[in-house]
């Protein structure tokens, strides 16, 4: 508790954020009106990032990459330049610590060194007396940029107008040293949109964007693993709560229209035309998904750093080594179900899901290009989809209860004479939306094991296991004088992983790793017609991870104070935020409908 205190005490009297650990920096808070009681300190539960100091690194430098105000920042993202430190570093960690006030959704940020996408985050909703958080990111996976000049960009769309009030204060900083660490990758490609020059994001937006890049390799890349950035929003932002196409109109005189293409999404990824690979995503909850309450002041699983799942492209090496471009692509699948129960992944899906990926290549003099290698053998059969559905009437006709279904297996192989990537997964979806659709319940489990084989390596295999399992149910109460909403929710994470090639970005370590983290509870959201919102919420925080240090922590939260942490060291305070406030969140007049809540994604202007 004495961290917080001292969070609590500079936020109160100085108006300044300490970082903690090894970035000695403070920043200063551009609204003086934080420098008052009632901050509320805001966190995901993940295990620390190390942090050193000087006597055991080489080199040390740290540099402030940003400090900006993001307001009315739709298509404005904040344009820096770096230069690399002179030294010889070969571990980076950036510090991002933020900072609002007022009444503001929650918001998708990106931060770019050029065209390639190296952190993804999004906000915390803030408070009327406003909220602070800070998350620590081991970035030395992406070396090969860190070590030449770039233009940083940092995308945070927001909108500031006479009801969302609320801008994010957001200051970056990157902490350089020389750790001895693992070998990064010696090149890396983009697959985005291309528009640093231009000063923009460079993130596809899907499906309306062409995600269509080539590239030339050289004779001497030796691996090769491609990682893809994807989460939806708008009407894909709760993909995982969708229904069958046929059905998007069964409620539409209670809750409106619902959303298509049924709960299932696939990325894929396509070399020349050539599938290599997909992800089943894992269903990330923004900090103001479902029902607020959740999530203040303990955000959701990866809500402050969304994984990147990777593919590993090494099978195609001969066949991109050939002196020629090779196209890389990327789409998005739900999936079509006809009339006769028949079910088929679609060409497309809804508006929208934000993409990007980055291809990390390996270098070694002595590799072979074996450019006489025809493309890898590839056995990727289409997907095995059993669906079932079932809408029942009530007495007076109208349509009163919707059950469905989806359950989908995959295997892929693809192999080349060295290496051999494969593929196995397993999900499936039970929904139900009965009382003419205000009371919804979604059951998903994702299930996923990956591994590449090298033959002629001595540690031949990297594997990685992986379990998403979530349930929410939700029951939604209009009438005349406004909206509530009561829910319930039980989300995990669970990756198991052999040692990998360099830093992953989907485990965020080079090391085995065994992570399992489950949050539960239950929430409530009232909103008045033309008047303010309040939110109160229960939910309980299970994180262990073991890298090589094991690290655990259980928190509960409820209506916005940390009851129990098991962590004292990190442990958050309410820096005197009172009962009253904790209970009544004021948050917007703007959510008095149900698509307004469901239907928005941190991404969209509203």
């Amino acid at each position: 508790m004495a961290l917080s205190f001292l969070l609590c005490a500079a936020l109160i009297w100085l108006g300044y954020i300490p970082f903690g650990h090894s970035f000695s920096a403070a920043r200063h808070i551009a609204d003086p009106a934080l420098k008052t009681t009632g901050v509320l300190d805001v966190f995901q539960v993940y295990q620390p990032v190390a942090t050193y100091g000087r006597e055991n690194s080489a080199c040390e430098h740290e540099i402030l990459l940003m400090d900006h105000v993001f307001a009315s920042s739709y298509g404005k993202p904040f344009v820096g330049y770096y230069e690399p430190p002179q030294c010889d570093f070969d571990t980076v960690r950036i510090n991002i610590t933020v900072t609002s006030r007022g009444r503001q959704y929650d918001r998708l940020a990106i931060m770019y060194l050029g065209d390639a996408e190296v952190f993804r985050t999004s906000t915390a909703e803030p408070t009327s007396n406003g909220i602070v958080w800070t998350y620590i990111k081991e970035m030395s996976q992406y070396n090969a940029l860190w070590k030449e000049e770039q233009k940083l960009i940092f995308d945070l769309g927001n909108l500031i107008s006479d009801v969302y009030t609320g801008s994010f204060n957001v200051t970056l900083t990157a902490f350089f040293s020389r750790q001895g660490n693992v070998r990064a990758a010696d090149m890396i490609l983009p697959i985005s949109a291309g528009r640093s020059t231009s000063n923009g994001s460079s993130a596809f937006i899907v499906p309306s964007d062409n995600t269509t890049t080539a590239y030339q390799f050289p004779d001497s890349a030796a691996r090769a693993v491609v990682s893809i950035s994807a989460c939806g929003q708008s009407t894909e932002e709760f993909w995982w709560s969708n229904v069958f196409s046929g059905d998007t109109e069964s409620f539409e005189s209670t809750v409106g229209e619902l959303y298509g293409y049924s709960p299932f999404r696939e990325i894929q990824l396509y070399i020349d035309g050539l599938l290599a690979g997909v992800v089943w995503p894992f269903p990330v909850i923004f900090t103001g998904g479902v029902a607020p309450g959740f999530w203040r002041p303990i955000v959701g699983i990866d809500a402050f750093d969304l994984r990147q799942p990777e593919i590993d492209i090494s099978p195609f090496l001969p066949f991109l080594k050939d002196g020629q471009e090779h196209s890389f692509e990327i789409k998005i699948a739900g999936l079509n179900i006809q009339d006769d129960g028949n079910a088929t992944l679609s060409d497309h899906v809804g508006s929208y899901w934000v993409i990007t990926g980055n291809i990390f290549v390996y270098l070694d003099e002595d590799a072979e290009s074996n450019s006489s290698e025809k493309a890898p053998h590839i056995y990727a059969p289409a997907p095995s989809l059993a669906v079932n559905r079932n809408l029942i009437k009530n007495e007076t006709g109208g349509n009163d209860t919707l059950s469905y279904s989806v359950i989908v297996k995959r295997s892929i192989a693809i192999s080349s004479l060295q290496f051999s990537w494969e593929q196995s997964l397993e999900y499936s979806n039970f929904g139900l939306l009965n009382q003419q659709g205000l009371s919804q319940s979604n059951n998903q489990t994702t299930y996923g094991k990956v591994s590449i084989t090298n033959s002629e390596a001595k540690d031949s295999s990297d594997e990685v296991t992986f379990v998403y399992p979530l349930s929410v149910n939700t029951t939604y109460n209009i009438s005349d004088t406004g909206l509530a909403i009561d829910a319930k929710i039980s989300r995990g994470l669970d990756i198991e992983a052999t040692a990998l090639l360099g830093i992953s970005s989907y485990t965020l370590t080079s090391e085995p790793l065994r992570l399992h983290t489950m949050q539960e509870g239950s929430a409530s959201y009232r909103s008045v017609t033309g008047g303010s919102s309040t939110s109160s919420g229960d939910t309980s925080d299970t994180f262990e991870s073991d890298n090589g240090q094991l690290y655990q922590r259980t928190v509960r939260a409820v209506n916005g104070s940390v009851v129990l942490d098991t962590d004292d060291t990190n442990a958050p305070s309410m820096c005197g935020l009172s009962q009253a406030d904790q209970n009544n969140v004021v948050l917007s007049s703007g959510r008095d409908n149900i698509r307004s809540i469901i239907g928005r994604g941190p991404g969209n202007e509203r």
